[in-house]
């Protein structure tokens, strides 16, 4: 259960939405910092290991974030990549062998 796939499908468990509570849900979701939204699916992880042992998890985070992070920058920059480099703070170089590890390029 320490796969990406867990990772990333792991979600706390909430009544479903009416018509009512879907603004609420959809404004509740704007305002949820980040770092807010990492916390929650780490401890929805952990919470969901059943007593299994996990490794490599600072690997999963990072492939989990960096991945989409990466797509939203290049396809906001119109995939110029002098410019999400410069938006990223890295050297272009890094940049690329980045995007090569996740299959953007």
């Amino acid at each position: 259960m320490n796969s990406v796939e867990t990772f990333a499908t792991e979600a706390p468990v909430e009544a479903p939405a009416t018509e009512a509570t879907t603004n609420s849900l959809t404004d509740t979701s704007r305002n949820q910092s980040l770092r807010d939204s990492v916390e929650i699916a780490m401890e929805n992880y952990f919470r969901n290991l059943e007593g299994q042992s996990v490794t490599d998890v600072y690997e999963l985070v990072m492939a989990e974030v960096e991945a989409p992070m990466l797509e939203v920058i290049m396809k906001n920059t119109r995939h110029n990549q002098t410019k999400a480099a410069h938006v990223l703070g890295l050297n272009r170089g890094t940049l690329r062998k980045k995007l090569k590890q996740y299959g953007l390029l």
